[in-house]
């Protein structure tokens, strides 16, 4: 047959066999080349190439045992395969580059420069340390189920047993697979609240059922669970009261309901002591979640699961089938990073950070708009009509920052305003994020 339209490169990466092995698999791809068509000899096509005939054989082979191709003895080298078009995907008009904005978001904490070397030694501790043979324990390392546990006696006032602490890859994953062992039906979230809670309940096949974000919560009936964050509301930032914590439980044990508490930024309290977590009024009725991601850094996707003692055997055995503990690396660099005494060192850090921080963004935006809940955290949400919120917004793109709108938490409930992140942002950067929105609402 005639030379095959392959084109050969010495000067670009790759092994002139496996450019050539590419080619004539393209050719076959794209029907140019169909089943039963003859090709050169190995020798012709390395004279038409202009290679040695080590390299054509080299592609045969590769195709041979790939099963594009077929040898039939005496009668040379045929196309196995028949093409089904082209399979190319249609080309993408290029984007244009825009400018990184600068986030001011709920969720980046403010890690101090100072404390960089625990960071570093903690991950050269991993890089010596022995991994595993096969699978860890998909409960989480002993170790730092212990740590945690501790932590969380000392921190949160729950007295656990490291045995019923689940180390997960993050708040949504460690939620995911609570709600798959749980019993059917719909789960009640907040409203406003965690976008990523109301997508992670809709993608293992759960209706999402709102809860007013700024009251009682007294009826759950025909829900399986209901996710609240009590300690600080994302992202209204109210904190439930004691009877309304109270009102809760009693609903959801009306309902064999679970409640699912996300515990994502307790210790960042700055006007009073930590709220006491909602899990320790009831460890039979209450699944407890907590992350790594506010304290030190959302990119671990790390966290934490105490699930309520019924469901613990199901959840721990469904994670043995399917491999699905959080990697080992992460996990051993935490361990460090909590016995060593990094993660209290950032938390009291960035604590005093928000603490100065929140009264110059509430200084800023008290005059134009209404607090939604006390200042706590790393961030504060504000209420102003959603023409306002918009313009400030896009005053904000201007200079460089990206805000959030309020609105965007929101399923069915009309509120809106905006969400002001000052974690993970330096103090200059934060000053002119809020000379743009001001300018916009004076």
């Amino acid at each position: 047959m005639p030379t095959l339209p392959v084109t050969l490169d010495r000067s670009v990466p790759g092994s002139l066999p496996g450019q050539l092995s590419g080619g004539i698999r393209a050719l076959v791809v794209d029907g140019t080349l169909t089943r039963g068509d003859r090709l050169p000899s190995s020798r012709a096509l390395a004279a038409d190439l202009g290679v040695s005939r080590s390299v054509t054989e080299q592609a045969y082979e590769q195709l041979l045992a790939e099963g594009w191709l077929e040898a039939r003895r005496g009668a040379g080298t045929f196309v196995a395969a028949t093409g089904a078009g082209t399979g190319a995907l249609p080309r993408r008009r290029p984007v244009r580059a825009e400018p990184e904005l600068v986030r001011l978001d709920a969720g980046t904490p403010w890690i101090d420069p100072r404390h960089a070397a625990g960071w570093r030694r903690a991950w050269r501790e991993v890089s010596t340390a022995r991994p595993p043979r096969g699978y860890d324990d998909p409960r989480g390392l002993p170790e730092l189920r212990g740590l945690l546990a501790e932590r969380l006696a000392r921190t949160r006032g729950l007295a656990v047993d490291p045995e019923e602490v689940v180390v997960t890859s993050g708040t949504t994953d460690g939620l995911r697979h609570l709600l798959t062992v749980l019993p059917p039906g719909p789960v009640a979230l907040e409203d406003p609240g965690y976008r990523a809670a109301a997508e992670t309940v809709r993608g293992v096949g759960r209706e999402v059922r709102d809860l007013p974000a700024d009251g009682p919560i007294t009826d759950l009936a025909d829900a399986a669970a209901a996710y609240v964050t009590p300690a600080h509301q994302h992202p209204l930032g109210r904190v439930m009261p004691g009877s309304d914590r109270l009102t809760l439980l009693a609903a959801a044990r009306a309902a064999g309901a679970v409640v699912v508490e996300d515990d994502y930024d307790s210790e960042f309290r700055y006007d009073v002591a930590p709220v006491p977590a909602l899990a320790s009024l009831d460890r039979t009725r209450v699944a407890y979640l907590g992350t790594a991601a506010k304290s030190v850094a959302p990119s671990l996707r790390l966290g934490w699961l105490l699930a309520p003692p019924d469901l613990l055997d199901p959840l721990n055995a469904r994670r043995v089938v399917t491999h699905e503990g959080a990697p080992w690396p992460v996990q051993r660099a935490y361990l460090a990073l909590l016995r060593d005494g990094y993660v209290d060192k950032v938390v009291r850090t960035a604590r005093r950070v928000y603490a100065e921080r929140a009264p110059r963004v509430a200084a800023a935006l008290s005059p134009y708009a209404e607090l939604a809940g006390p200042l706590a955290g790393m961030y504060s949400t504000w209420l102003l009509p959603q023409g306002d919120a918009l313009r400030a917004r896009t005053a904000a793109r201007r200079a460089g920052f990206e805000v959030n709108l309020l609105s965007d938490y929101c399923r069915t409930a009309a509120l809106t305003g905006l969400v002001v992140g000052f974690g993970g942002v330096t103090d200059d950067e934060l000053d002119r994020a809020l000379a743009a929105l001001t300018s916009a609402l004076g």
